[in-house]
């Protein structure tokens, strides 16, 4: 037993949290499961919560906020014992998360109707990102090759040159379906991007999930000539479990591309500082690194527990093996639903809320993605009520569900 705990079920219903408290707005039975959006159902580590009140108590007005000092360093010492990485403080630009980073990276450095590629199946608010601005959206599709996730580098290449791609996003480690990727994967598509001119958004918020043997690389760890053309997306929001705290840290080394970024941020008026968000992440990265290595050794038996409970109740389910994230990508084809109907099979048979691999893009058709940050008595549960309602439906014979 660590110090921390990674087991208790905490009861998140009316907290305003959106992951549990959305289901009665959304029409879905009131007693429904949520496995879907991407936050943990573990307390945050307490070093958090005190510092947060300790500010609160010692000060009773929250006005505008500067990040508070020590933090970009705090930042980067993180980067520099954990992934080896030596970043430097001053490439750093806050913002309200890194969603809003990518959706800016692509308003201040294409312009409408310009090419912006990604990797579908693929976190879903970068397709919107794309989509949303008016930009032409090119798909460098991921290739499954028996449950392993691998990337076209000749249709990467030809993308590019024949759409005229401006910017690429990606997602490293790639969420939804796992992979982080290798050194010779990243300086590929790096080597390309700079042969091309196209600037890199690369997302890296579930950084800190890799499970061995499979090692967490930084893209600007990789070689120097990427600083002059990659904005890294980083938060404590995944790690720690603060997304509600709307704060990102975004690095961005080429002056020139920076400058334009903050501009923009200004220009959009979400240039100003969340105080609570930044007194969060400087303790996060300060003190977590405990909390991160108990944390990733409980996702990891999580995910475990998943692999063996699925292949003994509903072996029919194939998970895709994850390197990293506690986000697993499951391929539900032998249910033989189409979209619309496996979503309200999941919602309103089984009671269990997912992320529908539609929404990742088409190649995401007969997949669900799992968040597994949950205790082993909810995943269980979630297996339990699919395999009853696949029953209950015809969808599997009993004794094929291991009974």
């Amino acid at each position: 037993m660590g110090k921390y705990n990674f087991e208790d079920v905490l009861d998140r219903r009316g907290t305003a949290c959106q992951k549990w408290d959305l289901a009665e707005s959304e029409g879905y039975p009131e007693d429904i499961l949520p496995m879907w959006v991407a936050d943990m159902d573990f307390a945050v580590m307490p070093e958090i919560t005190e510092a947060l009140v300790r500010r609160i108590q010692d000060h009773p007005i929250y006005g505008y906020s500067v990040t508070v000092p020590g933090h970009d360093e705090a930042v980067c010492s993180w980067m520099k014992r954990r992934h080896g990485w030596d970043a430097k403080p001053e490439w750093i630009v806050s913002t309200p998360g890194v969603v809003c980073a990518f959706k800016t990276a692509v308003q201040c450095f294409t312009e409408p109707g310009e090419a912006v590629m990604l990797q579908k199946p693929v976190y879903y608010p970068m397709i919107k990102g794309i989509e949303d601005n008016g930009r032409k959206l090119v798909n460098n599709a991921l290739v499954n090759i028996n449950g392993h996730y691998e990337i076209d580098f000749e249709d990467f290449e030809k993308k590019i040159v024949e759409n005229d791609v401006k910017l690429f996003i990606l997602c490293s480690p790639h969420n939804p379906v796992g992979r982080v990727w290798t050194k010779e994967e990243l300086t590929r598509m790096g080597d390309i991007c700079l042969k091309y001119h196209v600037i890199m958004v690369v997302d890296e918020i579930h950084e800190d999930f890799v499970f061995a043997p499979n090692k967490f690389l930084p893209f600007l760890s990789l070689k120097k000539e990427y600083e002059e053309i990659a904005v890294v997306c980083t938060a404590p929001s995944k790690t720690f479990n603060v997304a509600g705290l709307k704060f990102s840290s975004i690095f961005i080394p080429n002056p020139e591309l920076r400058n334009r970024f903050y501009r923009h941020l200004v220009c959009c008026g979400v240039n100003n500082n969340n105080m609570v968000g930044s007194i969060a992440s400087k303790t996060a990265y300060e003190l977590g690194d405990e909390y991160v290595d108990e944390l990733v050794e409980a996702i990891k038996s999580n995910v475990d527990f998943f692999r063996d409970y699925l292949a003994e109740k509903l072996p029919m389910l194939k998970m895709i093996e994850p390197e990293g994230l506690y986000l697993v990508w499951v391929d539900v084809s032998a249910f033989g639903l189409e979209d619309e109907e496996l979503k309200n099979f999941m919602i309103y048979d089984a009671k269990v809320w997912l992320d529908e691999g539609y929404i990742f893009g088409p190649e995401g058709h007969n997949f669900e993605r799992f968040n597994l940050a949950h205790s082993k008595a909810q995943i269980k549960e979630a297996i339990d009520r699919i395999r009853a309602a696949a029953e209950r439906r015809g969808l599997i014979e009993k004794e094929a569900a291991g009974e």
